[in-house]
């Protein structure tokens, strides 16, 4: 459980410093990613370049840990994003404006190394808050 926590602090702190070899080194050869979105992305490459996307898109980005729940290989971390958007985010230039935007993140390690990552964050808001977007009225 220790190793879970500890592998799992190690890829969002590397995040945190742009150390992207010290992610790469984090993933397993069939490491895979799923967002929100269902999308599953395969390989450790995928992964860092998915990592470099919001990095250049939100280069002050940091990832606080909130919570951390460990069940043997498997941990999820409630976390809230913060960032300003100085960067191209999937095609949207850069507007210099704030976001904070939750986040659960759900790690399986297998031989020692994330193996299966799932996503899920309110991608609306995000995109609202940087202004492409607006969301509804709530009534």
């Amino acid at each position: 459980m220790a190793a879970t926590a500890q592998i799992h602090g190690e890829i969002f702190e590397a995040w945190n410093k742009r150390d992207f070899g010290k992610m790469r080194s984090l993933l397993h050869p069939e490491y895979t990613y799923t967002g929100g979105d269902g999308k599953v992305l395969r390989g450790p490459d995928a992964g860092i370049a998915l990592a470099q996307m919001y990095a250049a898109a939100f280069p002050d980005g940091r990832l606080e840990l909130e919570r951390l729940h460990v069940a043997g290989d498997t941990a999820i971390a409630e976390m809230v994003a913060r960032g300003t958007h100085g960067g191209d985010l999937m095609g949207i230039a850069a507007t210099g404006k704030k976001v904070e935007l939750r986040i659960c993140n759900v790690m399986e390690l297998k031989d020692g190394k994330v193996y299966r990552e799932r996503e899920y964050m309110d991608l609306a808001t995000l995109l609202a808050q940087i202004g492409a977007t607006a969301l509804p009225a709530a009534g």
